[in-house]
């Protein structure tokens, strides 16, 4: 906040109540235009400029996401973290940092409301997890108590609306080998850890692809923003009472199939819908990608298949290990160095017999 509400607290609090108590309460209609006018009142000595600054600061606080927004204002911070009660924590290029800001629990709960709440979402016992996306890419997941033991959580990660260009993920080499795999349509799966960069590399990959190519994109929680008209983008949804309006990730699985894809780009596998994307790969949609969280190539083949078997319907487990063999060319791996860069690690091919060779 500006120096006059930083030095003036009681300025603050008597100028926050009576905007409260005001018939508008604390809606954001001209906001600045009411607080102005009480900060005038207030302090009448005070000159006009500073009594806008003032009140645009204050608006920010009352009406807006406070602390959270100023951080999310700054071009620098890709993540802004509040872990419960206490100070914030920013990413600014790969690299976790402490702001200073201190938010208390009505603060944090004010913060999560007036970012899920425009939604249709709510956060409360009966609901204490929310991930959502807001209309500009950003990624909003909120955990509250008594899931979240010491007060509520909120993460938001800024959308990076271009994708990074893939020579900037990988070596020349390596880059060469992935493109030469995406003209040759090889169904390639990105694995690493929590953070590494699965999402940012197959934003890259799939920014790679032809424009006149009709991608169907299928996600949780929608990410990925691909040049091209040819894009349809699919997002899950978790439906009102009684599930009413549900799409979980399976079924949306399911309907890229049948929106004629020339590849499918899916999010990250983490369930049964792996038995839906394995037939998919293995029935004419090369080309495709996913990721996978895994820590080496082959304990991503182990969970792929094992989500697979999941979803599978009972198929033997040998006869789903096979469809997964076929239906999965290259494994991709991608880490985050200690420097914050998020780089590509290893390149594998996996044969139709299951065993991986190393290429890079």
């Amino acid at each position: 906040m500006i120096a006059m509400a930083r030095t003036d607290p009681e300025l603050v609090a008597v100028v926050g109540r009576r905007f409260r108590s005001e018939p508008d309460g604390d809606r954001g209609d001209d906001a600045v235009g009411r607080l102005a006018r009480i900060v005038r009142e207030e302090r009448p000595l005070m000159g006009d400029a500073a009594v806008i600054e003032t009140a645009r600061a204050l608006a920010v606080d009352l009406v807006g996401l406070g602390a959270v927004e100023r951080l999310l204002g700054d071009p620098t911070v890709t993540d802004v973290l509040v872990n419960g009660p206490g100070e914030v924590w920013v990413e600014r290029a790969g690299q976790l940092q402490t702001t200073g800001i201190v938010l208390d629990r009505a603060a944090v709960d004010r913060a999560i409301e007036r970012l899920v709440g425009p939604l249709g979402l709510h956060a409360d016992r009966a609901h204490p997890v929310v991930d959502a996306r807001l209309a500009d890419g950003t990624r909003v997941t909120a955990v509250l108590p008594p899931l979240a033991v010491d007060g509520p959580v909120l993460a938001v990660r800024r959308h990076r609306r271009d994708p990074i260009p893939l020579d900037s993920l990988a070596r020349p080499d390596v880059a060469a080998l992935l493109r030469e795999r995406l003209v040759g349509r090889r169904n390639l799966v990105v694995f690493g850890a929590t953070g590494s960069g699965k999402t940012t590399l197959l934003a890259s990959l799939a920014s790679e692809l032809p424009d006149h190519e009709r991608i169907i994109t299928v996600e949780d929680v929608a990410e990925l923003r691909l040049p091209g008209r040819g894009v349809v983008r699919l997002e899950a949804r978790p439906g009102g009472a009684a599930g009413v309006g549900r799409a979980d990730f399976r079924d949306l699985v399911r309907v890229a199939l049948r929106l004629r894809p020339d590849r499918i780009v899916v999010g990250e596998v983490r369930g049964a819908e792996a038995a839906d994307m394995v037939w998919a790969l293995g029935t004419g949609h090369d080309g495709s990608m996913s990721t996978v969280h895994a820590p080496t190539a082959p304990d991503a083949v182990d969970r792929l298949t094992s989500f697979a078997v999941a979803g599978a319907d009972g198929a033997p487990v040998d006869v789903v290990r096979q469809q997964v063999h076929a239906a999965l060319h290259t494994l991709v791996g991608v880490e985050r160095r200690p420097d914050g860069r998020r780089v590509v690690a290893s390149l594998h091919d996996l044969g139709s017999d299951g065993r991986l060779v190393p290429v890079t």
